[in-house]
C-alpha cells in the first residue's frame, strides 16, 4: 500500500513514537529540515536508519538554493535561482548551463547522503511584490523561468533526483506569506494562463515528476486555495495541462491551510479529495498523529496510490552520474559563479 502522508521528525534521529509513525501504512515519505542536520555523517546515519526501518519511504527536503537550503556544512552553496536569472540577461547559454550544473550538484550531494529529492524548482514569477518568493524565483519572464527550470530539472535527474515544481498556479503575484496568512490573488484565470502557468505547462510537457499547489486563493476561479481546489488540481492541472505525476500538498500546518479547512483531518480530507496524491504534515506531531488515525481509505484513490508507488520505484532505481562527472560539473559551477 502506498499511503498519502509525508511527515517529519523533531531531531537527528527518530524517537520511538516517530519510528512507529514512520511504519504506519498511510506514511510513504519523510521530509527533512535544518533541525535534522548536524553533519553529512549524521545525515547518512539518519537516512540509513530510515531506510532500514522502512525501505519504501521517500526521503525529501526543501533544498532550493539561496536562502532555502536546509543543509549547509559539507554541501555546496547553491545560488539563489534569481541570480541565475540575472545571469541569463547577460549570457543565456551560460545561465542555462549554470542551472543544469546547479541541479546536478544539488541532487548528487543530497543522494550521497541518502536524500532522494528536493522540492524544487520554484516556478513562480518574480513580480517584485512577494518577499517569501523573491529571488527564489528565476525571473519575471515566464519564458525565462521555463527555460531555466527545465535546465535545473535536467541536472537534477542526472544527479539522481526528480523535479517538483511549485507553487501551482503561481505564488509570485501576492504579497502575503501563506505560512502566516491566506493570500488572495484576484486575477482572472486567463491572466494566470497567459503568464504564471506557462512554466508549469512547459515543464509538464517535459515530464516533470511532481507539482505542489499554492496555499493561495485565486478568487476569480474558486473560494478555496489551490491545494484544496478540485478546479485547480483536477480540472486544470490534471485535465487541461495533462499532468500525471504526483501532486504534493504544501504543508497542511501552514496558516494558509488552517484558516480554510479546519481540523488536521479536515485539511487532509479536503486536500486528498481535491486531487492531491500526497499530503505534507510538518512541525506538528499531534496533527500528524490525528491525520494518521483519521484518514479513511475511501479518500485515497487507487490512481494516487499508483502514482506514489511509481515515483517511489523511479527514485529507487535512479543512478546519479559518477563522482568524476560530478566533480567536473562542480568545477564548472564554481567557475561560472566566480
Amino acid at each position: 500500500m502506498s499511503g498519502p502522508v509525508m511527515m517529519d521528525i523533531k531531531g537527528f534521529l527518530p524517537d520511538e513514537i516517530e519510528r512507529e509513525m514512520l511504519l504506519h501504512p498511510h506514511v510513504s515519505g519523510m521530509i527533512l529540515f535544518s533541525r535534522n542536520f548536524e553533519s553529512t555523517a549524521q545525515l547518512k546515519v539518519l537516512t540509513q536508519e530510515i531506510r532500514d526501518l522502512n525501505p519504501n519511504l521517500m526521503i525529501a527536503v526543501d533544498h532550493e538554493g539561496g536562502r532555502v537550503q536546509r543543509f549547509k556544512e559539507g554541501f555546496t552553496p547553491i545560488p539563489a535561482m534569481g541570480n541565475i536569472g540575472q545571469l541569463y540577461e547577460k549570457d543565456p547559454d551560460q545561465a542555462i548551463g549554470c542551472a543544469e550544473a546547479a541541479g546536478l550538484v544539488l541532487a548528487w550531494e543530497l543522494r550521497r547522503c541518502g536524500v532522494q529529492f528536493s522540492f524544487a524548482p520554484v516556478l513562480d514569477l518574480d513580480y517584485g511584490r512577494s518577499a517569501v518568493i523573491g529571488n527564489r524565483a528565476f525571473h519575471s519572464s515566464p519564458e525565462v523561468v521555463a527555460i531555466l527550470a527545465a535546465a535545473l530539472c535536467r541536472g537534477m535527474r542526472k544527479g539522481g533526483g526528480v523535479g517538483v515544481g511549485k507553487h501551482f498556479p503561481g505564488h509570485g503575484y501576492v504579497s502575503e506569506d501563506s505560512h502566516h496568512a491566506l493570500p488572495i490573488d484576484e486575477r482572472s484565470v486567463e491572466q494566470l494562463f497567459s503568464a504564471d502557468m506557462i512554466p508549469f505547462s512547459r515543464l509538464v510537457s517535459e515530464g516533470l515528476e511532481g507539482i505542489m499547489p499554492a496555499h493561495v486563493v485565486y478568487s476569480s476561479a474558486d473560494t478555496l486555495p489551490a491545494g484544496f481546489s478540485r478546479f485547480w488540481i483536477s480540472q486544470i492541472l490534471r485535465g487541461t495541462l495533462g499532468f500525471d505525476g504526483v501532486v504534493f500538498s504544501d504543508d497542511l500546518s501552514m496558516q494558509g491551510a488552517i484558516v480554510v479547512a479546519g481540523t488536521p483531518v479536515d485539511r487532509a480530507r479536503a486536500a486528498l479529495e481535491a486531487g492531491c496524491d500526497m499530503i505534507l504534515v510538518c512541525n506538528d506531531r499531534d496533527a500528524t498523529a490525528s491525520i494518521l488515525e483519521g484518514i479513511k481509505d475511501k479518500w485515497i484513490s487507487d490512481v494516487s496510490r499508483q502514482r506514489i508507488a511509481q515515483l517511489s520505484s523511479l527514485l529507487g532505481n535512479m543512478q546519479p552520474v559518477s563522482e568524476v562527472s560530478y566533480q567536473q560539473v562542480l568545477d564548472l559551477l564554481h567557475k561560472t559563479l566566480s
